[in-house]
């Protein structure tokens, strides 16, 4: 196909983005920027009943967050249902579409004789030749394409391979319903045909739509653009993708703590490989992004899988720039206004010194926060129950002895508290592990932190010492 290269992102705003509405958006996106081409983004709303404002804006901020920016302004489908209507009338005038008045009653009676003869053509084409003058007075019609009775239709998928349909396994269409309303089928193939759609990357759900499609685009004369029907995302076990998986929106894995660059990788992988390459930069994954490398089976939602790939970029991230998205977090997270409510100078600069230990276990930004929470915690500490488990009488008499030796510190840094600390340790023939486990308890309230020395430095002086004395003193 000569020309520059456009696909399409044309979700139907009936709920939010989910991440094969992610993954599916991400394809066309990564194909356009490849080949020089453009990205147009289509609302197909003309499910008037199902779709919502609300969805719109998700799908639209889902997309903003993942980083796939579109060419142009958003196409709304609906606002383009007189051109549609147009396209019938005119198939219609050339004889290549019919007005059928077939009533509900007799269509569901052509339907279950056709389930029962194990016919996949449920409409019986009665009103295809016949004469207008017996249309019965007061119903009105809806318009059928006079689809071929004969033959074959053909995709040559990019990545489905050559796919054939009989043409007498297919019915005639309805291209407009009897409240003069465009059906979907028509709908999307004269929005592609007037937005110069060159390539439609799409779920494999629409593979037979791309047949009756096809039929249409050779029935208008059109050129038809290069199909490629992507297998959908399956949960772990192989079953369809349900919320019970993760089905989730892309809006709640941004709250679960996922970055969008390790989103982005994430999805790409999902059913296409460039060798054994795992983690692509964003320039890497245009430079090899191709349909054919995609395969036919269905890929599988591994969310551990995206854990540690999260990981890898949050330690990949700035510790600055970590801070920040962690700022813009805190709204969507649960406790984070506690920590937004806090947030002064002196503690961004608290977690900044913290950050290089803080993100080198953090799988989630979720986990990051949480990770946090002992730079900013109030006294007296909470300590959880792994823990308490360390703080056992005879620990917290060694945090009590080794209190006096802290509190002579005047220059207080990492260094010169493990000087400190080791010394107090060979003073007192008492194991380092033993002296850093129930410091890292009574200063964190956990049993795992970044090293011990660096949070005593972190935390400061006072904050510290605070803390040790809370714990000297409890019971």
């Amino acid at each position: 196909m000569s020309g520059p290269v456009v696909t399409r992102f044309a979700p139907s705003p009936t709920g939010f983005l989910h991440i094969g509405g992610g993954r599916t958006a991400l394809f066309n996106w990564l194909y356009a920027r490849r080949n020089g081409g453009k990205m147009l983004l289509r609302i197909e709303d003309t499910d008037r009943e199902r779709s919502t404002d609300a969805a719109i804006a998700a799908i639209i901020d889902g997309l903003n967050w993942l980083g796939l920016s579109w060419d142009g302004d958003i196409v709304f489908q609906y606002s383009r249902a007189a051109r549609h209507r147009d396209i019938a009338e005119q198939l219609l005038a050339e004889g290549k579409a019919y007005r059928c008045y077939a009533s509900p009653e007799e269509l569901t009676a052509m339907r279950e004789a056709a389930r029962k003869e194990g016919r996949s053509r449920l409409y019986d084409g009665r009103w295809r030749d016949r004469d207008p003058s017996d249309a019965p007075t007061g119903v009105k019609p809806v318009i059928r394409l006079k689809a071929p009775l004969t033959g074959e239709t053909v995709i040559e998928d990019q990545v489905q391979g050559r796919v054939v349909w009989q043409n007498s396994d297919l019915d005639d269409l309805v291209l407009l319903r009897s409240d003069g309303n465009p059906t979907y089928m028509l709908a999307v193939v004269v929005d592609d045909h007037d937005m110069d759609v060159t390539h439609i990357i799409r779920g494999d759900d629409h593979l037979t739509n791309g047949a009756r499609q096809t039929q249409i685009y050779e029935a208008l004369g059109w050129s038809m653009p290069v199909m490629a029907h992507i297998p959908l995302i399956h949960g772990p076990d192989g079953a369809k993708l349900s919320k019970r998986h993760g089905a989730l929106g892309i809006e709640a894995y941004r709250a679960m703590g996922y970055l969008p660059a390790a989103m982005r990788n994430y999805l790409v992988r999902l059913g296409w490989a460039h060798g054994d390459q795992e983690t692509f930069s964003t320039e890497e994954m245009i430079a090899a992004f191709d349909l054919p490398a995609i395969g036919r089976a269905p890929a599988r939602l591994d969310l551990a899988k995206l854990d540690n790939l999260n990981g890898h970029y949050i330690r990949g991230t700035g510790d600055a720039e970590l801070i920040t998205i962690l700022e813009d977090l805190l709204p969507h997270i649960a406790g984070g206004d506690e920590l937004a409510a806090r947030l002064t100078p002196e503690l961004r600069g608290k977690l900044l010194a913290a950050m290089s230990g803080l993100k080198e276990r953090a799988k989630t930004l979720i986990e990051l926060f949480e990770a946090s929470r002992f730079l900013w915690a109030s006294r007296p500490l909470e300590i959880n129950a792994a823990a308490k488990v360390l703080l056992t009488a005879e620990a917290k008499a060694v945090v009590a002895a080794l209190l006096p030796d802290l509190e002579g510190i005047a220059d207080w840094s990492a260094a010169a508290v493990e000087a400190v600390v080791r010394s107090f340790a060979d003073r007192t023939n008492v194991k380092l592990g033993a002296v850093a486990q129930p410091l890292r308890a009574a200063l964190t309230g956990k049993t795992t932190s970044p090293p011990i020395f660096d949070v005593l430095a972190v935390l400061g002086r006072d904050e510290s010492l605070g803390r040790l004395r809370d714990l000297a003193s409890s019971t």
